[in-house]
């Protein structure tokens, strides 16, 4: 096999979650240029058909269905759908998300529960839901989105810190209990990518686009495109030695101490 063919994921099927827009869109249109059969979620009826809307404009078939990742039974429902109408789950993208910026003094317990239960809990119910056919294949790919907030605090995101910290360490979990039977499971913490809901943090005389400038050594916001190349890997037998590894895709955040005054 050539090095380039260990990139490829023809004949592999992709489950990413959330995948309707943004990141998670941009990984699954990456993994089927790579060849693999692309299927994702949502939980919203509009945006999904707007998913798939986008994904047919660039020539892919998509299979998209309604599941709710922190339904268990929903879950366990939604993957034997997915296995006896399209194919099993070679490679599972945890990527579904949401974020509550709330001073921490601020939010209920309600609240810090929702972020938790998305952003950490679904990926537990998605990651169990898979693993057992991954076993009796003897392979599989799981990839975590986890965050820069999986290592540094910031305001106003305790929540979203907590689960996305979390969801680093099950990350390492899921490598040390299921490694064995050829099973990685890695994550990808990306730095302040360019979508449509940072736009208006973009402009060039805002403080925040300035001070994200500032402490990037790339000198730029990202671009979904960026996580493409390492969602791919991260998915294909060039990384089956790779376990356990959170690869960040900040341009360099933290690595950086930042410019002196």
């Amino acid at each position: 096999m050539s090095i380039l063919d260990r990139f490829s994921l023809k004949g592999k099927t992709a489950l990413v979650t959330g995948a309707s827009h943004g990141i998670g869109m941009a990984i699954a249109k990456a993994f089927s240029q790579a060849g693999a059969t692309v299927v994702f979620n949502g939980n919203n009826q509009k945006l999904m058909e707007k998913g798939l809307k986008s994904y047919e404009a660039d020539g892919i078939k998509a299979h998209g269905y309604l599941c709710d990742v922190t339904d268990e039974d929903a879950v366990k429902k939604f993957i034997q759908k997915v296995e006896s109408e399209v194919a099993p789950i070679d490679i599972l993208v945890n990527n579904a998300g949401i974020i509550k910026r709330i001073p921490m003094c601020d939010m209920t317990a309600a609240e810090f529960r929702q972020v938790v239960d998305v952003d950490l809990n679904g990926p537990f119910i998605m990651s169990k839901a898979v693993i057992p056919g991954m076993i009796r294949r003897g392979h599989g790919k799981i990839i975590n989105i986890c965050s820069m907030m999986s290592e540094l605090g910031r305001e106003t995101v305790s929540a979203y810190a907590a689960a996305k910290g979390g969801l680093k360490m099950l990350t390492r979990n899921i490598a040390s209990e299921y490694g064995q039977y050829n099973i990685q499971c890695n994550g990808i913490g990306p730095g302040y990518i360019e979508t449509p809901q940072t736009a208006p943090l973009r402009t060039p005389n805002h403080p925040f686009n300035k001070f994200i400038i500032s402490r990037t050594p790339a000198a730029r916001w990202g671009t979904t495109g960026d996580l493409q190349g390492p969602a791919v890997f991260l998915a294909s037998d060039a990384s089956n030695f790779v376990n356990g590894h959170i690869l960040y895709v900040d341009g360099g955040i933290l690595a950086y101490i930042g410019k002196q005054p």
